[in-house]
């Protein structure tokens, strides 16, 4: 791997001339250092904010195959929560619950809280709350599906179909507004 000296106030300064660039010199600049035209629909801040990555990107490197493999697999419309996460020893994650709050650990043999090692955080989140708890999902690792509408959105001119469990109040609303505007 070839290690070259990298003056990191050197890097900086030339980010911050890239900032003071106006978009007709941006795009001279993207045109040296990408060989090609920006895309049409880039703003003058994106332009500058690319450019700055590749300076820094150059510099000091890129990122790791890890990190492209997850972006590759992200763009192709696989879901965060199909991702294979996997929390490293050192991961701290934090959670306020009834007002106390919780922090563990991520040991290599499970997760240390409260001065004790447990093998998974459903068994902690169940320790904190009481009652059965997804670990990974009370520690904010997993988003919680949205809740389906109780009611699908009517079209106000269709007339309103009573269905059990509406109250008689927003009933009688309904009724009382359709009298008034037809007389």
């Amino acid at each position: 791997m070839d290690q070259r000296s990298v003056d990191p106030a050197a890097i900086e300064a030339e980010v911050d001339q890239v900032r003071s660039l106006g978009i007709d010199a941006l795009r001279r600049r993207w045109r040296t250092m990408f060989g090609a035209v920006p895309p049409k629909g880039l703003t003058k801040d994106i332009i500058a904010r690319m450019i700055a990555y590749r300076i820094q990107e150059e510099a000091f490197g890129g990122l790791d195959k890890e990190t492209v493999r997850l972006l590759d697999r992200l763009a192709q419309g696989e879901k965060p929560s199909e991702l294979n996460r996997r929390l490293k020893a050192g991961t701290v994650l934090v959670r306020e619950y009834l007002g106390e709050r919780h922090t563990v650990t991520v040991v290599p043999d499970g997760f240390l809280w409260a001065d004790k090692t447990y093998s998974s955080l459903s068994v902690i989140a169940q320790a904190i709350t009481g009652t059965k708890w997804n670990g990974p999902r009370f520690f904010g690792l997993r988003m919680a599906r949205e809740p389906e509408p109780k009611e699908p959105p009517q079209d106000r001119a269709a007339p309103s179909k009573q269905k059990r469990g509406r109250s008689s109040v927003r009933t009688n609303q309904t009724i009382k507004r359709k009298r008034a505007s037809h007389g």
